[in-house]
């Protein structure tokens, strides 16, 4: 009954804060002349399982060629970082969202995970999660952690570690399909982007080759974000491009030839630093229309008038438009979108209340 007066008080307060979110993709399509985005009704769902996990950070789309089993193309997939007692790093469930918004376990795993913001749903069948354990909740006890590979059932199927992998904060993939994919990992204890070559094969992936292609990112402890350091990544197939958002440096890079370098780039060059809008970038997204959606922290350079923001702007560097998820600071962390056919849909975590808003929206 709780859960239920929560959730009905959020629908209402979405509706009031959230509405304009639709305008953050629909102001740049205007200015391009292209079909503006039309606001629908938001989607807010609980992401808090019956193990009592929170702080939802990594959010997934499950993609079209999955096949069906304990997920099905279209859902939505949480990773939880915190365990009931909200002791950071000890999260150990994913949520499924199905598209009428009815919530279930996907996978559970042993205690003490810590199941951060790197999660990907890859076509041939396999989940990816990375995790960032502490055995108390505080940086002090941080260890190195792994990515899991969970089949399309629910069950753990490989753990992979490796010595590039350090911290997986967050994550992106390029998934190719017959049995290859590619795996950035932006790593939060040594402010380093690693490139993972995966081998896909019978419901469970193995490392071929690492390959550490950025680094020099700041990063350190932090008593209410256990971890500061670089943290969402987008890849432009177009341009061979990866974006990083570094949470500490307060910027966002651009790291160019990500798929086929063999060095390290160090940071890559900045495309987008403002001061006014960024306040710790987080988990980032690629919106339909190009353009770059980032969700702050409110950890570095935070304002109070700018709470639990998620800020829209151009690769080029150029400020679109930004919205609130929750009145209070430190709410929005994992993002994702997903375009099928004509309709684009858009999913942000409010960890401060546990609940994945989702919104469904013309595609340009």
């Amino acid at each position: 009954m709780k859960t239920t007066r929560v959730l009905k008080v959020m629908i209402c307060a979405a509706a009031l804060v959230l509405v304009p979110a639709a305008s953050l993709m629909a102001q740049a399509a205007e200015e391009r002349g292209a079909p503006p985005f039309l606001p629908n009704p938001v989607l807010v769902v609980s992401t808090v399982p019956a193990s009592g996990d929170q702080n939802p950070y990594g959010v997934a789309f499950v993609p079209a060629r999955f096949p069906s089993g304990a997920v099905n193309p279209g859902d939505v997939l949480v990773s939880n970082f915190n365990d009931k007692a909200n002791q950071q790093g000890t999260g150990t469930s994913i949520v499924r969202v199905q598209p009428d918004g009815t919530t279930s376990v996907f996978f559970q795993g042993h205690a003490g995970l810590g199941l951060s913001t790197a999660l990907a749903a890859l076509s041939e069948g396999v989940v990816i999660v990375g995790n960032l354990p502490t055995s108390d909740g505080t940086c002090a006890t941080a260890q190195a952690g792994s990515l899991l590979v969970i089949d399309s059932s629910g069950h753990l199927a490989a753990t992979l570690t490796d010595p590039s992998i350090n911290g997986p904060w967050d994550m992106t993939t390029i998934d190719r399909g017959r049995g290859r994919a590619e795996a950035f990992v932006a790593n939060a204890l040594d402010g380093t982007v690693v490139r993972l070559d995966l081998k896909v094969a019978a419901g469970s992936v193995t490392i071929a080759k690492a390959t550490t292609i950025a680094s020099g990112y700041m990063h350190r402890c932090d008593p209410a974000a256990l971890v500061v350091g670089p943290t969402g990544l987008v890849y432009d197939p177009a341009r061979d491009t990866l974006y990083v958002a570094a949470t500490e440096d307060n910027k966002v890079f651009a790291v160019r030839h990500a798929a086929t370098t063999s060095h390290d780039g160090g940071t890559g060059h900045v495309i987008y630093e403002d001061n006014t809008h960024l306040h710790g970038p987080l988990g980032m997204a690629l919106a339909p229309n190009g353009d770059l959606l980032v969700a702050n922290s409110d950890v570095i350079n935070p304002d109070a008038n700018q709470p639990s923001e998620i800020v829209e702007f151009t690769v080029e560097g150029r400020f679109v438009k930004q919205l609130s998820v929750d009145p209070a600071q430190g709410g929005s962390f994992g993002l994702a979108v997903a375009v099928s056919g004509g309709t684009a849909r858009f999913a942000a975590v409010d960890d401060v209340t546990g609940t994945l808003l989702i919104w469904t929206l013309p595609a340009p």
